[in-house]
């Protein structure tokens, strides 16, 4: 397989992968530590049948935001930065570059800062030794970043079983613990939470990897394969993240499957589970920056831009970012969706589900009706009392298609294109 994995073209027909690789890959990304600490605090706020709704209803939008990106993405062979350039323009699609790009750093720092310290935390070692393994881990995960898409399949084959058979049996053991279904039903919430923030929570916690997850389902073979996959991930994976969170803060008052790992003495599988957890979201994560680096800067050496973003994620790492999950999570769930947005609409709007060639067309600098969508998307999303997630796709995806209605637009229009 070619290991520039195509940061700025299509994916040919002759790269494309199974349901098997694409799902144990996305899957990967999905398992992840940050999720089950929101988890945590659905799981304080909320009775067991609420907390249930809450996790199905939110992962099954997030799910099917993803899914719909996925299928774009495997019927042209682009990621979501390269879809940008037909919805936001040439130097237009810089900006969701930037956004997208800034969001995975912000998820690498923070996982990088995470393993450290609950490393130190599990094993007793010096805290002084917190800032060297930073420094170690930030670069070692990116190592099969670096390898491209082969890497991360090898590592998830490995890691996404392993860790599926841990999260069984520390679930199992916790339902012991509580005393079965009737045990849990009895728990009664400590916290507050409106139900419509949990549903921004659930989706916030992955709707920046649902909006760069095209980096890997547009290796799929099919688009049913991708949408299956995806939704796999996104509805099944992410869902039992939070799930897991949940339950381990309703239970022993630990939302970090490590921490319950530990308090029921698996203490071998929680340093186990910390390593593949961080691991194979960390290389996920630190590949989405750099094939939105390689678009930004319109460079094909996704390697060298993958160190570059490894060492400025290891910097914020350093700098704290271990202590602003929450408002990241928060600044995720109402400025990342709106892209999605825009760029459905333009797909199925503009171009009717079939984009031509980057390499035959010549696109606008700016596609200032999609900067627009976006703006417009982010404003509703960022007022929105209810949902701001799901207004700011809706609300993106409305404001681009009235847009396209105008007359001004065909005059944008590329020759080419239109």
């Amino acid at each position: 397989m070619n290991t520039s994995d195509y940061p700025l073209s299509e994916v040919p027909k002759t790269e494309r992968r199974g349901l098997l690789s694409t799902s144990v890959v996305l899957l990967g990304f999905t398992f992840f530590t940050a999720t089950m600490w929101a988890g945590g605090t659905l799981g304080k706020s909320f009775s067991f049948g609420e907390l249930m709704l809450a996790i199905l209803v939110g992962n099954l939008l997030l799910g099917a935001y993803a899914s719909a990106l996925a299928y774009i993405a495997c019927k042209s062979g682009l990621n979501s930065v390269l879809m940008g350039r037909f919805c936001f323009g040439e130097i237009g699609s810089k900006l969701s570059d930037f956004v997208l790009g800034f969001t995975q750093i912000g998820w690498y720092a923070w996982g990088t800062a995470t393993i450290a310290i609950v490393l130190v935390k599990t094993t007793g070692i010096s805290a002084s030794l917190e800032m060297p393994l930073m420094i170690f881990f930030g670069f070692a995960f990116c190592i099969t970043a670096m390898v491209g898409y082969r890497g991360l399949d090898w590592l998830s084959r490995f890691a996404v079983p392993a860790m599926m058979l841990f999260i069984l049996v520390s679930m199992y053991t916790g339902m012991v613990d509580i005393g079965g279904l009737s045990g849990l039903m009895a728990q009664t919430p400590s916290d507050t939470m409106s139900f419509a923030a949990a549903i921004t929570v659930v989706i916030g916690t992955f709707v920046s990897g649902g909006t760069q997850a095209t980096n890997w389902s547009r290796f799929a073979s099919s688009p049913k394969i991708a949408v299956i996959a995806t939704m796999a991930a996104f509805f099944v994976g992410n869902g039992l993240m939070v799930l897991t969170g949940a339950l381990g803060s309703l239970i022993y008052q630990q939302a970090d499957i490590v921490d319950v790992m530990l308090a029921q003495g698996f203490v071998v599988l929680a340093v186990l589970m910390l390593f593949l957890n961080i691991w194979t979201t960390q290389d996920n994560t630190i590949y989405n920056f750099a094939v939105a680096g390689c678009n930004l800067l319109r460079t094909d050496k996704r390697k060298l831009v993958t160190v570059a973003g490894a060492a400025i994620g290891t910097v914020l790492a350093i700098g704290g970012m271990y202590n602003m999950l929450i408002p990241f999570l928060i600044l995720l769930g109402t400025f990342i969706p709106p892209i999605g947005g825009v760029i459905m609409a333009d797909f199925w709007l503009r171009h009717k589900g079939s984009y031509p060639k980057l390499a035959d067309v010549s696109l606008p600098n700016f596609n200032w009706m999609g900067l627009a969508a976006y703006a417009a998307g982010s404003a509703a999303a960022y007022f929105s009392p209810v949902l701001p997630p799901v207004v700011g796709v809706l609300a993106a995806a409305v404001c681009y298609g009235v847009l396209l209605k105008l007359p001004q637009a065909q005059a944008q229009l590329d020759p080419a294109e239109g």
